[in-house]
């Protein structure tokens, strides 16, 4: 992490005027990346959704941003539909292309798991398609551990990919 960079990165809850910056950032893992599986481009429209989803399960959707640009978000979601699960999420956090290495992520985290805390969530999962080290190394150094190892679990670019699951305790 560069410090002087993570310093200049202010994080703020999303609204839905971000969705175009985020729609550009997804799409480029969308269609360049094994990150998500995910195959087809997302439009602005369908992020608006995805934002109003996860406000509405009262859970918290961050961007990260530098000199007024968007270079980052992260959100939890619902673990699973069943009541059980209410205490438990899945977090995700993207940084824009080429911003990787910059403190994004880390200071994405530094805010979302505290926010988890606060709504009352026990326990977040971060799934990551392997290989993935910078993504691995960020949810180590927010001691998630590694809980599960899912073999050839999604297919795309025309390959098998495997999905590890880390998880912290909030």
């Amino acid at each position: 992490m560069h410090p002087a960079n993570s310093e200049q990165i202010g994080i703020r809850p999303v609204v839905t005027s971000d969705a175009d910056a985020i729609t550009s950032i997804y799409n480029h893992y969308v269609t360049q990346t094994i990150v998500t599986f995910e195959e087809d481009p997302v439009t602005p429209a369908e992020i608006v959704r995805r934002i109003e989803d996860v406000q509405s399960g009262s859970l918290p959707w961050l961007v990260a941003e530098r000199r007024g640009a968007i270079v980052g978000y992260a959100y939890a979601t619902k673990w699973r539909p069943r009541r059980a699960y209410r205490f438990s999420t899945e977090v995700t956090v993207y940084s824009a292309p080429g911003m990787g290495g910059q403190g994004i992520g880390s200071r994405l985290y530094e805010y979302l798991l505290p926010a988890l805390r606060e709504c009352g969530i026990h326990a977040a999962m971060g799934g990551i398609a392997l290989p993935n080290d910078a993504s691995i190394g960020l949810h180590e150094k927010f001691g998630f551990r590694k809980v599960a190892h899912f073999e050839q679990a999604g297919f795309k670019f025309n390959r098998w990919i495997d999905v590890g699951y880390w998880q912290r305790l909030v």
